[in-house]
């Protein structure tokens, strides 16, 4: 990328992080005042503590009047339907990064309605989408391209999710994972830049210290190790069982037979009845996980959140309101991480950090639902600053991301998509027509024809031939020209014609060197319009043909490089084994 477009998106992604700052600390602002308004009957800006909200017939009313708001706003922008992550990814892959500007306004209002009257929801799904949007309006108003508005989309998410949680480094990981499906300089420098001016702007804002406040423990060393080992496989399996029972939601409400529109009013009354149960898992929730980390708490109570949070937040997002998966989704490991410390140490000789298991149960429960392991491992981190957990964090994580990766065909962020027929690959590899030079697929020796040839000759050579083009090379076998059958075509009589082939050849040869990449080599092909490369050294000689067959042979290449191979050196070293063996057992005499 030239520096000076590098340096535009360096711009804009910096503006993009104050935008994200002010945009996340307005949310949470306007959550706080609706959540105190419509659940506590009073006029305040800050959240507070679930541990406050009464049982009441207000709980049911709020929550069904919250949601019949967010389904008229979902009437006039349906994006704001769910966290809004899977549509944000939608426009990026197939509506060149375009999401319109309603969408900014309406998304982050309609959650901070749903969260505020209850809605078992957290602010981050929310103002990622609200960020992803902003950065997408820009890119629209600023003259870029559309791979470029892409880039603005994801450091306004990264700014978004920066700006709420304080987490910067989480959230480049974030946009990485979930939304740019490209790793480059030019994509990091800008997202880096949102995430870190945004994360200033919430330490300006909104708090100084880390989210969750870690109680001390014990560094988890290599003894504890396998502890955690389970402890993921666990949440693997629990991550199963959180994405398959909303995807199951979400079809039953499909199949109803009432209006989309009365969706979301029928999931609030499902999560408020649950909340009237269990108050504390509705709204954003941030006290629970401080409780569920401080193991202060009951093994019952415990139980209770973590089925009563579940259950809440499948009935609410699934039935299509406005809300986000993070918090929700690191209550539930939470509080299953914890359950399974005070088990252990309840019914077993064994003893577990209840802190520790929380801890490691929200990233890896987290992770192994969204596809988003890194992102989980890296924003635990950040939260809680707790540098002693980070072993057992990451072998819980990637061994959950391996259970679910294995059980579940899509993730939370996915499986709408996969409904819509757009297919997300997750995996990240380095670009085969990139890392593949010319001339290891080129074809060699080419096919060529002498500059000094007729017309005559060469429509001879065509008309026997298997190419639909020829370079022409003088007698020291450089290039002079390209001649195709377009060009012999135009000529009244080419059979008699004895002109010399070089008066219709193309004489300006649009060529490749050897050491150029195929993806090179396939960006010429489409500028010029052709479908035939000479490949030439620097002094002009034919070395070879490169053409789009080769292209398919550079993918032969990769498919080689991922096929099995004897272990050569092995059979080497048990030959040598042997030889030994066999002279220890007949020394010469």
């Amino acid at each position: 990328m030239h520096p000076a477009r590098l340096l535009l998106l360096t711009v804009a992604g910096a503006f993009l992080g104050l935008v994200g700052g002010v945009a996340a600390w307005g949310l949470l602002h306007l959550i706080g005042l609706i959540t105190n308004r419509a659940l506590y009957g009073r006029w305040a800006w800050d959240l507070p503590p679930t541990t406050m909200l009464e049982r009441s017939p207000m709980i049911v009313i709020a929550a069904v009047a919250g949601a019949l708001i967010v389904a008229l706003m979902a009437h006039a922008a349906p994006i704001i339907r769910g966290h809004g992550i899977p549509e944000a990814m939608e426009s990026i892959l197939l509506r060149q990064s375009r999401i319109a500007p309603r969408a900014a306004l309406l998304k982050p209002l309609s959650a901070a309605i749903a969260i505020g009257t209850g809605g078992p929801f957290g602010a981050e799904g929310p103002i990622i989408v609200t960020g992803g949007a902003s950065g997408s309006l820009l890119g629209q108003v600023m003259p870029v391209s559309p791979s470029e508005r892409k880039i603005l989309l994801a450091a306004g998410a990264a700014a978004g999710m920066s700006a709420t949680f304080g987490a910067p480094l989480a959230s480049i990981v974030l946009a990485f994972e979930l939304l740019l499906f490209e790793f480059s300089s030019r994509s990091l420098v800008p997202v880096a830049t949102a995430s870190a001016v945004a994360g200033a702007m919430h330490y300006r804002l909104i708090d100084v210290g880390p989210l969750f406040e870690a109680p001390t423990h014990e560094l988890a060393g290599l003894t504890a190790l396998p502890s955690y080992a389970v402890l993921g496989l666990l949440c693997g399996g629990l991550a199963v069982v959180v994405a398959r029972g909303l995807f199951l939601v979400e079809g039953g409400f499909r199949r109803l037979p009432v209006s989309e529109f009365w969706h979301p009013a029928i999931g609030a009354l499902g999560f408020a009845l649950v909340g009237l149960l269990v108050p504390r898992v509705l709204g954003v929730g941030y006290d629970v996980i401080e409780d569920m980390l401080s193991g202060h708490l009951a093994l019952s109570t415990v139980l209770a959140i973590f089925a009563a949070k579940l259950v809440a937040w499948w009935l609410a997002l699934g039935s299509g309101t406005s809300g986000g998966t993070l918090a929700p989704v690191l209550i539930v490991g939470s509080a299953f991480g914890a359950a399974l410390a005070l088990m252990v140490g309840q019914w077993t000789p064994f003893e577990v950090s209840a802190t520790g298991f929380a801890l490691v149960a929200m990233a890896a429960t987290f992770g192994a639902s969204t596809g988003a392991s890194l992102t989980a491992i890296v924003f635990m981190f950040e939260l809680t600053q707790d540098y002693r957990i980070v072993l057992p964090l990451i072998l819980a994580t990637v061994l959950a991301d391996l259970v679910a990766s294995t059980l579940l065909r899509d993730t939370l962020m996915t499986e709408k998509l996969t409904r819509r027929g757009v297919r997300v690959v997750r995996d990240y590899r380095a670009d085969t027509f990139a890392r593949t030079h010319v001339d290891r697929v080129m074809t060699s020796p080419a096919e060529s024809l002498p500059a000094d040839a007729s017309i005559a000759d060469a429509q001879r050579i065509l008309a026997r031939g298997h190419h639909s083009a020829y370079p022409l090379v003088d007698s020291e076998g450089r290039c002079r020209g390209v001649i195709s059958r377009t060009d012999l075509l135009a000529q009244e009589q080419p059979d008699s014609d004895a002109r010399p082939l070089l008066d219709i050849a193309s004489r300006d040869v649009v060529s490749v060197q050897p050491q150029q990449s195929v993806s090179r080599a396939m960006e010429v092909m489409l500028e010029e319009s052709v479908e035939h490369l000479p490949v030439l050294d620097r002094q002009g000689y034919l070395l070879g043909m490169f053409t789009r067959t080769d292209v398919l042979r550079a993918r032969a290449v990769e498919a080689e490089e991922e096929r099995p191979q004897e272990a050569v050196m092995l059979r080497r070293m048990m030959r040598a084994a042997r030889v030994r063996h066999a002279g220890t057992r007949h020394p010469r005499s």
